[in-house]
């Protein structure tokens, strides 16, 4: 069957294929069954707002596919992308729960779904189970902790390379830092392989920066052998030396 925008639709919480990998989506199946009765699934294409900063928050977004980029703006036209949210995460969460305006702008940026709770119907929910408003208090800690690594990268970074640094490490980080042994990849013992999927302009926006100098900044730990980029993958060639960059 053709769906929208080539989506493997989700048809509801208790069938999704993919909820034993998602925080929000594991629970009871009584607890999914409340929040599958209460949710409005849709479909979005590329470079749709979901939500505006600013706009009186209406609920909810649990994310089934696709990413949506979370940003704010200036009078003066620049932007700050606090964070990319991935699949599985909810977004206008702080809003909802506070009963003030939306703090960011999502914006879709592929084909993707997402299910709507009205935020009335969402706080009831979490009234109801306290084994979901547990995830969302972890969620929340998570959104605490990323605004904190945003935080340190506009006010501890001294430079555009220890900014640029900083954020690499931190993706490394969070995806594991595996290091990839050269029987299985071709790379040498001990490189950390990691996946980009960000532009040079979202980058820029992320850490505070002009997309040409993180271009510059990035061909420069290229030319020192810190990094390499090999398609969408991101290979920290020293991470020994972005550590130093970042500690100097």
């Amino acid at each position: 069957m053709k769906t929208p925008y080539g989506l493997q639709v989700i048809e509801d919480c208790l069938t999704c294929p993919m909820s034993t990998d998602r925080l929000f989506c594991n629970l009871p199946t009584s607890t999914l069954a409340g929040l599958d009765a209460i949710s409005s699934p849709a479909t979005y294409p590329k470079g749709a707002i979901l939500f505006v900063e600013g706009q009186e928050a209406r609920g909810a977004f649990i994310l089934c596919h696709g990413r949506v980029k979370l940003s704010a703006g200036s009078s003066a036209g620049k932007s700050l992308i606090f964070r990319i949210a991935e699949e599985g995460e909810v977004i206008g969460m702080p809003g909802t729960l506070s009963n003030k305006p939306y703090e960011v702008t999502a914006e879709a940026l592929e084909p993707t779904q997402a299910n709507f709770i009205r935020r009335a119907d969402f706080v009831a929910f979490l009234q109801q189970h306290g084994n979901a408003a547990l995830r969302v208090a972890e969620m929340l800690a998570g959104i605490y902790l990323r605004t904190c690594n945003e935080l340190r990268y506009l006010g501890l970074s001294s430079t555009p390379a220890e900014k640029l640094a900083r954020f690499l490490l931190d993706i490394a980080a969070g995806q594991g830092m595996a290091a990839v042994a050269e029987a299985a990849t071709g790379m040498e013992s001990g490189q950390i392989r990691t996946k980009l999927t960000l532009t040079h302009e979202e980058i820029a926006e992320h850490i505070g920066a002009s997309r040409e100098t993180v271009t510059r900044v990035f061909a420069d730990f290229k030319k020192k052998k810190l990094i390499d980029v090999r398609g969408s993958t991101l290979v920290l060639l020293n991470r020994a030396g972005l550590e130093s960059i970042v500690t100097s």
